[in-house]
């Protein structure tokens, strides 16, 4: 069994307003696998990973990874939060 592959492709595609009918017809592939690759159900062959990165202008390792991504909130405002309070 292969390894779970991590995403943030969700928050991306609607951070940039992109449905994923749109993102599907953009890489080559059925809008159902977008949304499998988004629930973690399909991990993305490399080829269709670097397609989904290209398509953003982003590295692929800012939308996939083999360990799962902290909060956005963590990496925005540090572990403390916003105020820098615990």
């Amino acid at each position: 069994m292969s390894e779970q592959v991590h995403n943030r492709l969700a928050v991306v595609r609607a951070e940039r307003k992109v449905s994923r009918q749109a993102l599907a017809e953009a890489v080559g592939v059925h809008y159902q696998t977008i949304g499998y690759i988004e629930r973690g159900q399909y991990n993305p062959s490399l080829d269709l990973a670097l397609k989904l990165a290209a398509h953003f202008r982003l590295p692929v390792e800012a939308l996939f990874s083999l360990e799962p991504f902290p909060p956005l909130t963590t990496e925005v405002y540090g572990e403390n939060g916003r105020n820098g309070k615990k």
